[in-house]
This record gives C-alpha cells, structure tokens and sequence, in this order.
C-alpha cells in the first residue's frame, strides 16, 4: 500500500492545529483544548481527541471563530502549501470594524466643534440644548 491509498491514521487534536499552524507552538494548542476554545463536530474537545478527515473543528482565536475541515491528517510541521492541502477553511468572512471617532489621549476636552462632528458620527440628534 503507498501512502496516498493508505487509509488515514487519526491525530491529536492539539498536534494537527500546531502542524496546520493555527497555534504557534503544540502547548498553546493544548492550552486552547483545555479553556475551552476548541470543538470538534460541535462538541468541546481535550487535547487528546483524535481528528480524522472529515471532522470540523472550530478554533476561537480573539474572539472570533475559525471553522475547519480536516482534509488530511498531519502531525509534524509543514510547508505551507502541504497545509493548504491538509484543511479547508470554511470560515465566514469578518464583518468591517465599525468606523468610531477617536481622539488622542492628553488632548483635552473636545471643542464644541468637535463635540459636534462626534454626535454628528454617533447619530446623535444636533438639536438638542440643555434644558429643553
């Protein structure tokens, strides 16, 4: 049998995202499984979960979900291209930060004019004046 007919061994969870190279190092993988941020097939997975092809995995990375698919099983560090081949994303893509006004720290208080380009960028009514 050679290796592409060869049926696929199943991996470590926290080893296949290290080889695909969603974590930079296997313990920061491990320590992903064990807070909770890694689930396969819907279900919180421990480091020591195997994955086969087919599985989704779902990986939250700063707040945001990454989905997926297995395609191969690997569990040493590859190139880049032989990663692109080991996993499909299915990840939707992330809406646009929200345009916010922002100032510098230390500049004071805002002026009126600016005051009122903020509430002008904040949606907020200009005709209102205290005491009304």
């Amino acid at each position: 049998m050679t290796d592409a007919t060869a049926p696929a061994k199943p991996v470590r969870v926290d080893a296949w995202l290290w080889a695909i190279r969603i974590y930079k190092t296997r313990s920061a993988a491990t320590t992903a499984c064990r807070a909770g941020h890694v689930r396969v097939n819907g279900e919180r997975a421990k480091a020591a979960q195997n994955v086969k092809p087919g599985d989704e995995v779902r990986v939250r990375i700063d707040g945001f979900d990454r989905m997926l698919v297995v395609r191969q099983t690997i569990s040493k560090r590859v190139g880049a291209p032989l990663v692109a081949t080991a996993m499909e994303d299915r990840t939707p893509p992330r809406d646009p930060a929200p345009l916010l006004a922002q100032r510098d720290r230390g500049a004071g208080r805002p002026t009126k004019r600016e005051r009122r380009e903020i509430d002008r960028l904040r949606g907020r009514d200009d005709d209102w004046a205290p005491g009304e």
